[in-house]
């Protein structure tokens, strides 16, 4: 996932042919220029629009979902009842790793040859969203996988092997997991400020919005993804009961985030919510993966005690469903934002 090919711009141009007379170079940063809404040399967009197709999205989506279902896995363990949060803890673990096991394979895809994925670790640049965000992806995967090796000792999953089993038993699992816990924070977060941090207009302005934005709609969706496994299995009210405040706490915050979004962005939000693209967000995200959840879940919660297993599986699927577009949905208004020349 090279974000160099975003942020280029046509070597024919300057900065100086961009500015009007009238501006008097006021400007003399040519991404300030892009996001200023100014018209560009001829007509013409100056940078380079996004590549990323669907490998990138569930990419994306994938690593929210990891961070948000490794969260609520330790926090169960660290502060919950061993006896009635461990079908909770055991999913989240083994979700979490599942879901980071993937995401590399599908970076990588993106990126063509497995070695541009292994370079970028041959070297940690504090500066660079895109090394430190290979570098916390991979450290998150370590800590999953020690979590996880922990969790399937546990459950007798390693009794074949002749000393692993007592080894991942002994393993410090509430340490590892504290620390993990901020690594899963990180990859939940890191994707909105890579966006955030080329020069993409739309992703440029919402340099202060897309990183918690994509943080709370991996919470959302790591608390929903567990939601929707425990009420597949046996029911497991008390664990469900916290997953269900938890992830109204994170709808709402998400939704607040995103109704910040046109007094952020101004005309740049055009393309997030006009056009084809607007209609799958307001439609796909903002009604269908926020709003309609969040009146499912309050409105039942207001005239009943539990909420019923269909309805705890249909407001699940709604979110994961809302935060998959939701990443999308970014990723396709920055190619329409890259190409307009104003």
């Amino acid at each position: 996932m090279n974000t160099d090919t975003i942020s280029q711009r046509p070597s024919t141009q300057s900065d100086a042919n961009l500015l009007t007379p009238e501006e008097g170079g006021a400007l003399t940063s040519w991404g300030e220029q892009l996001i200023s809404g100014q018209k560009t040399y001829y007509n013409q967009p100056v940078i380079k629009k996004a590549h990323w197709k669907w490998e990138i999205v569930l990419y994306f989506f994938l690593g929210g979902l990891a961070g948000g279902s490794y969260l609520a896995a330790s926090l169960a363990d660290l502060l919950g009842s061993p006896r009635r949060d461990a079908p909770l803890v055991r999913a989240g673990r083994y979700l979490s790793f599942a879901c980071i096991i993937v995401s590399p394979i599908l970076l990588i895809k993106d990126l063509g040859r497995p070695e541009r994925f292994l370079h970028m670790l041959r070297v940690l640049k504090f500066r660079s969203p895109m090394s430190l965000g290979t570098w916390g992806l991979s450290l998150f995967g370590m800590f999953c996988g020690l979590t996880a090796a922990h969790q399937m000792a546990k459950d007798g999953f390693l009794n074949w092997l002749p000393v692993f089993p007592r080894l991942f038993k002994a393993l410090p699992v509430k340490i590892i997991e504290s620390i993990g816990s901020f690594f899963g924070l990180f990859v939940a977060s890191y994707t909105g400020v890579l966006l955030a941090s080329t020069a993409v207009p739309v992703w440029a302005r919402a340099r202060h919005i897309l990183g918690p934005l994509f943080l709370t709609s991996g919470l959302s969706s790591g608390f929903a993804s567990l939601s929707l496994i425990l009420s597949l299995g046996r029911r497991n009210e008390e664990p469900l009961e916290r997953l269900e405040r938890a992830e109204l706490v994170a709808m709402s915050t998400e939704l607040g985030l995103i109704s910040a979004i046109p007094a952020v962005l101004g005309p740049l939000a055009n393309p997030l919510f006009k056009g084809k693209i607007g209609a799958l967000f307001k439609n796909g995200t903002i009604g269908g993966g926020l709003l309609l959840p969040l009146i499912m879940r309050l409105g039942w919660r207001l005239t009943r005690k539990r909420t019923p297993r269909t309805l705890n599986i249909g407001a699940s699927l709604l979110v994961l469903i809302g935060g998959l577009i939701l990443r999308y949905v970014w990723i396709a208004a920055g190619r329409v934002s890259a190409d307009d020349p104003r």
